[in-house]
């Protein structure tokens, strides 16, 4: 029970800090869709300014939910790209679009985001 208590307060520290935007990107084995998000987007994400403002945190379906994730609905297909900020889910994108629909998609989702968040996270 003890170290059950201190994973999960482990757990927390080591998240995004509190109020930080980040992109979870739900993923499983053998996922096509997710491949070609790799192939297309990953590599550049985290030099984009959509990746300074919401870096890509992947998530596994099939493994044990964190527990900082509690209060985001899970989901059984995958790709799914859900924009959490402080604990809440602003927006998700079920499924990879491509990359011509992705980034829209996604700065539409940013453009939700209290502006305080948008220039903490950008600088």
């Amino acid at each position: 029970m003890v170290l059950r208590l201190l994973a999960v307060l482990f757990a927390f520290c080591v998240a995004a800090p509190a109020g930080a935007a980040e992109l979870v990107m739900l993923e499983q084995p053998a996922c096509p869709w997710c491949a070609r998000f790799d192939a297309e987007i990953a590599p550049a994400y985290p030099k984009t300014e959509e990746g300074r403002i919401a870096p890509l945190r992947r998530v596994s379906i099939v493994e044990p939910w964190p527990p900082d994730l509690a209060g985001i609905v899970r989901e059984r297909f995958t790709p799914v790209f859900i924009l959490v900020e402080g604990g809440s889910e602003i927006g998700r994108i079920r499924g990879y679009p491509g990359d011509d629909f992705f980034w829209p998609l996604l700065d539409e989702m940013i453009a939700r985001l209290p502006a305080r968040s948008r220039a903490a996270s950008a600088d």
